[in-house]
């Protein structure tokens, strides 16, 4: 037998696919009546469409107001797996949680209803849905739609960084 020490900033650094196979191994290891294999099928993603880049600028422009929605709405910017079909992107709501210092699970679900409430009333269509989640604590969204809001962070990052340097060079 071989023991390995990991961090814990080690572990909060990995991919997700290795804390998700360590949060399974703990808790088979504990005996915490996990299920044999970790399941990452999608209970709810019936609806979930894929946005464009101007889709998910317009949902940014809904919930500007709304810091915590907001935040979590860049979340899905980070790269994460994809699987089944048709392909979904995985993200785990503790992580969203961790990664936007929210204070609790709840305040992400209502940032998360905020965001499928504002995809609804752009596209003028209730049963419309930008994420989706399953019951072990996973949250669903199309692959076009994570690759539209990276593309869209990266966008908000380089007109920051052109404000930044014009504001600069004013300054001069």
């Amino acid at each position: 037998m071989i023991g390995i020490t990991l961090t814990t900033d080690q572990i909060r650094s990995a991919p997700i696919e290795v804390r998700q196979w360590i949060e399974h191994e703990v808790i088979a290891a504990l005996d915490l009546a996990a299920p044999a294999a970790p399941s990452l099928k999608p209970v709810q993603t019936a609806h979930l469409v894929a946005c464009s880049m101007q889709e998910a600028a317009a949902v940014l422009s809904q919930i500007g107001g709304m810091g915590p929605a907001v935040n979590v709405f860049f979340e899905f910017a980070r790269p994460t797996i994809s699987f089944g079909t048709p392909p979904v992107m995985s993200l785990r709501l503790i992580d969203i949680l961790h990664h936007t210092k929210l204070e609790s699970i709840e305040q992400v679900m209502e940032s998360l209803e905020a965001i499928n409430q504002a995809l609804a009333r752009i596209r003028h269509d209730v049963s419309t849905k930008f994420c989706g989640f399953d019951s072990e604590g996973h949250c669903f969204v199309a692959p076009e739609t994570q690759a539209s809001i990276a593309q869209l962070w990266q966008s908000v990052i380089a007109a920051h960084q052109g404000a930044a340097r014009e504001n600069a060079a004013q300054e001069l």
